[in-house]
This record gives structure tokens, sequence and C-alpha cells, in this order.
């Protein structure tokens, strides 16, 4: 997309996309951690409590640095609030996995499962703010719903068996992860087109 004799328009049109796109790399990493996560989740069915509080604060701990690393590299911070909002929770949540992994499984799963829904919340607004400016939204959309659902569901049932919690943490992680790598190359397509 190009304006005749304003270079700079795409940037001042579209600041989130252009923020988001300069940094696609940045979405990428986050997927990449999501799926390793994942498949450390399913390699290691059998982990003890701590060691699970220990994986998921890394996670969400990396997670969390990494969205709050692309909130804060360049354009529009009015417009990438959300993306903070989520650096900080990841990193809130990773801190208090690390600060008390002794805690009951309870207060883990309701961590969990009130962590995923704030964050699925935060993705559908992020997603809906790019509705305009990107093609393809509905992979933000859909993590953000997945994550919404993968909340609401360790908190409705949060005595489930620690396997079925872990394959359950597995599965989500492994998908948002694909969906955030699908979005990164989607954003890396866009970069020429708003000069990011």
């Amino acid at each position: 997309m190009t304006t005749l004799g304003n270079e700079n328009a795409p940037r001042q049109i579209y600041p989130l996309l252009s923020a988001l796109s300069g940094h696609w790399w940045l979405v990428l990493l986050r997927g990449i951690a999501a799926i390793i996560f994942g498949v450390l989740a399913f390699v290691w069915p059998g982990a003890s409590l701590l060691a699970l509080v220990m994986l998921y604060g890394c996670y969400a701990l990396a997670d969390g640095v990494l969205a709050l690393v692309a909130a804060i590299s360049g354009g529009a911070p009015a417009l990438r609030w959300w993306l903070a909002l989520i650096g900080v929770l990841g990193i809130a949540a990773g801190a208090i996995a690390f600060l008390w992994p002794g805690q009951v499984a309870l207060f883990l799963v309701l961590l969990i499962g009130a962590w995923s829904i704030c964050h699925g919340i935060l993705e559908i607004i992020g997603a809906i703010a790019l509705r305009k400016q990107i093609d393809h939204e509905w992979m933000l959309l859909l993590a953000g719903a997945l994550s919404v659902l993968f909340g609401i569901a360790v908190l409705a049932w949060p005595a489930s068996g620690a396997l079925a919690l872990i394959w359950l943490i597995g599965s989500y992680a492994l998908l948002f992860g694909v969906l955030l790598v699908g979005l990164a190359f989607r954003l890396k397509t866009h970069r020429a087109t708003v000069g990011g």
C-alpha cells in the first residue's frame, strides 16, 4: 500500500500494524516458546508438580518479556497497551510461579486459568484493533478465544488429575504457539507493505 507523495503514510494510517510487522520476529519467538513448552509438557507427563510449576513459570516469563519488548519497541504506544498488559501479566505469573513453587496444585490451576482468560481477552482486543489493518487477523482472534476457553476449562475442573492437566496445558500451548507462528509470518509479509 502506497500513498502518492507520502512514503510514511502506511505507518501513520496503521501504526499498530507497522509496529507489529516491524518486530514480527518477537511474535515468532513467543510462538516458538509456547510450542517448546507444549512439547516438554508431553515429553515429561509424569513430572512432579514442582517441575510443572517451574516449566510454566519459564514459559509465562518468556512470553511476558517478549510481549513487553514488542510493546515497547516503536510506534503508537496508545494502540499497544494490550500487548504491554499481556507482557506484565506474563511476567507476574512467571514470578509468582518461581516465588511460591511449593504451593498446592489448586493455586497453580487457578493461576493458569485466570492468566489464560486475561491473556485471551487481551489477544481478542488486539485482533479487533488489527481487523482493518491486516488480513487473517482471525489467527490472533482464534488464539485469544482458545486462551479464554482453556482458562474457563481449567477453572471449571480444578481437581482434575495432574496428567490430564499437563496434557491440557501442553495442547493449549502447542495450538497457541502454532497460531502465533502463523501470525508472525503473516506480519512478516505485511512488513514491506507498511514500511516496517
